[in-house]
């Protein structure tokens, strides 16, 4: 028994143990920080290795332009030349300029025949569908009667309008945001267009200055679409009705202009208007910036879309963070902006009664080279 009771006797205690294994936290700890480095260090060296394939590797060039294209889109322009150079950013930035003027010189001689409507049918004024493609969500919505739209401008003076309150205001039941505008330090009102903006027939606003022409995109008294470059008289002449300044044009008689990817100006969200040869009107509008959900897409795959839907012309609109589709009172999309909606000068709005339609010329008396695009919007 003694034998027992000495052998029990000498076995450690559990308060002991304990105390013996402290110590090994400091051990897990060390381990921990120890392997926190060598992730560190690979991912550093992963990073250089990048960085170098991408700045000095032959086979990067293309990934180089995609990256410094896509900077040129947003407000952080000035970056791409830690890409690509500050010469060839300029370079790039003209060569663009002068091809989109290219692409809006081709006559455009398409012509809309609508389909006679059968009287069982009922097709609704504006359709909306999700598309998808390598990178990109976003919507196609056709408004089968070309002669229901409207260009919408803001209802004060000094400020820019959310497309949803435009659409609310005006009693529109959808809309897309419209042409470009001044926009300093992306910091803009909203208020100061770039270049024209027609409605119901009237010029609203010219900010040409002392160029005789623009790229515009609008639709005639006929309902057909106009895109290219024109003057005011001819935009007179052929009756255009709603317009806007912007460019380009990517869709042609039918044929696409632009070539591939590479040549798609970067990738951004989008927003652009086509026409079908029924004269069904064709708006894309592409969400972008938002990894996990849609990064953005090039004028290329735009124009794929565009030309799969059936578009026998179609030209870009103002993106980015304008990029907005509403519809009965809805925003559709996800618009970039971590603030939401922008505050823009133009729509285009979808009426089911477009002759009542209430939309004043706000910019009328006002001289365009004293409007102040950044000056802050009154509550």
């Amino acid at each position: 028994m003694l034998g027992r009771i000495s052998e029990v006797s000498s076995l450690p205690q559990r308060s002991t143990v304990r105390k013996k294994k402290k110590p090994a936290p400091k051990r897990k700890k060390r381990g921990f920080f120890r392997t926190l480095f060598r992730v560190f260090m690979v991912c550093f060296i992963l990073v250089i290795a990048a960085g170098g394939w991408l700045y000095f590797a032959p086979s990067a060039k293309n990934t180089r332009f995609l990256i410094a294209d896509t900077l040129i889109t947003t407000q952080h322009r000035h970056w791409a030349k830690y890409i690509i150079g500050e010469e060839e950013l300029k370079h790039r930035v003209s060569d663009y300029t002068k091809r989109f003027e290219e692409m809006g010189d081709e006559v455009d001689t398409h012509e809309i025949k609508p389909e006679p409507v059968k009287e069982a049918e009922h097709t609704p004024l504006v359709q909306i569908e999700e598309v998808t493609g390598s990178g990109y969500s976003g919507y196609v919505m056709i408004v089968n009667d070309p002669k229901k739209v409207r260009l919408g401008v803001p209802g004060k003076i000094g400020s820019g309008e959310k497309v949803s309150s435009m659409v609310a205001r005006t009693g529109a039941i959808a809309g897309v945001n419209g042409g470009g505008f001044a926009d300093p330090n992306w910091k803009g009102n909203g208020f100061k267009p770039i270049g024209l903006v027609i409605s119901q027939g009237k010029l609203f606003y010219n900010g040409l200055g002392g160029k005789k022409s623009t790229q515009i995109v609008g639709i005639d008294k006929e309902g057909k679409m106009v895109a290219g470059n024109y003057t005011l008289d001819q935009l007179s002449k052929m009756g255009v009705q709603e317009a806007v300044s912007f460019q380009p044009r990517i869709i042609v008689n039918g044929k696409g202009q632009i070539k591939n990817a590479a040549e798609g100006w970067g990738i951004a969200p989008r927003t652009a208007m086509g026409q079908r040869a029924d004269g069904a009107l064709i708006f894309v509008v592409i969400d972008g910036r938002q990894p996990g959900y849609s990064i953005g897409a090039n004028l290329y795959d735009v124009q794929q879309i565009m030309l799969k839907h059936g578009a026998v012309i179609a030209a870009n609109l103002d993106g980015g963070s304008s990029t907005v589709l509403v519809k009965d009172n809805e925003i559709v999309n996800k618009p970039s902006s971590q603030y939401g909606e922008r505050y823009l000068p133009t729509a285009f709005l979808v009426f089911d009664d477009p002759e009542n339609a209430k939309i004043k010329n706000i910019w009328e008396g006002l001289d365009p080279s004293k409007i102040d695009a950044g000056k802050k919007r009154s509550q």
